[in-house]
C-alpha cells in the first residue's frame, strides 16, 4: 500500500512533458526530399529550401498544401521585442545560415603556370627516386599517368601530392621523351629538368 501511495504521489509531483500519438502506425513512412535528401521537415533548414518547396509543390502537392496551410505557417513570425512582423526580405535573411555548417563549396580556380618539373631526389647511398610536377596543370589524370609510368619503367610509381608523382628509379633522361609520346600537348618547352634535387 505504501508504495502505490508514492507511485501516485510522485505522478502528481512531476508534470508529464512526453505526448504520445495514439495514431501513429508503426513503421513510419518518411518523405524524403529529393533535392536535399534529408526528410521534407528539415528542408527549410538547407541552404537553398526555396528549390525544395519547389519540388515538394511539383511531386507532392498534397503534402505541401498540409504544411503550407494552418496559422502558424502562413502567419509570419512576429518579432518578441517590438510585436511587429518582419519584412519578408528580412525573414529570408534569418532563414538563411550565414557562417559554418554544410554550405556550398565554391572550388577555386588556381591559374598556375603549365609547367613540368622533373626531379631526380637521393634516397639512400645509390638509390634515386624520380619526382614529376605539374602533370595536373595539363588536366591530365595523375593516377592514369602513374600507372603508365609504373608500367613503363617496370618500377613502383605513386601519386603522393596534389600535383606529384614519384618514381622509384631514376628516369630523369627517358621520362620527357616518354611523357611528349604519350601526352603530345605537353611541348618541350614547358618540360624543365631540375637535375639532383634534396628533399
Amino acid at each position: 500500500m505504501a508504495t502505490t501511495e508514492m507511485e501516485s504521489g510522485s505522478l502528481e509531483s512531476k508534470p508529464e512533458h512526453r505526448t504520445y500519438h495514439s495514431d501513429s502506425k508503426y513503421p513510419l513512412k518518411v518523405l524524403y526530399c529529393g533535392v536535399c535528401s534529408l526528410p521534407t521537415e528539415y528542408c527549410e533548414y538547407m541552404p537553398e529550401p526555396a528549390k525544395c518547396r519547389h519540388w515538394l509543390e511539383k511531386n507532392f502537392p498534397d503534402v505541401f498544401a498540409t504544411m503550407t496551410v494552418g496559422p502558424a505557417a502562413s502567419a509570419p513570425k512576429q518579432d518578441l521585442s517590438t510585436g511587429e512582423a518582419p519584412p519578408a526580405g528580412e525573414e529570408e535573411e534569418k532563414k538563411k545560415q550565414k557562417r559554418g555548417g554544410r554550405g556550398q563549396i565554391k572550388q577555386k580556380k588556381k591559374t598556375l603556370p603549365q609547367k613540368v618539373t622533373i626531379a631526380k631526389i637521393p634516397r639512400a647511398k645509390k638509390k634515386y627516386v624520380t619526382r614529376v610536377c605539374g602533370m595536373a596543370t595539363f588536366d591530365i589524370e595523375l593516377k592514369e599517368a602513374q600507372r603508365f609510368f609504373a608500367q613503363k619503367f617496370s618500377c613502383g610509381a605513386s601519386v603522393t601530392a596534389e600535383d606529384e608523382i614519384i618514381i622509384q628509379g631514376d628516369f630523369t633522361d627517358d621520362i620527357i621523351d616518354v611523357i611528349q609520346e604519350k601526352w603530345p600537348e605537353v611541348d618541350d618547352e614547358s618540360i624543365e629538368d631540375l637535375g639532383e634535387v634534396k628533399k
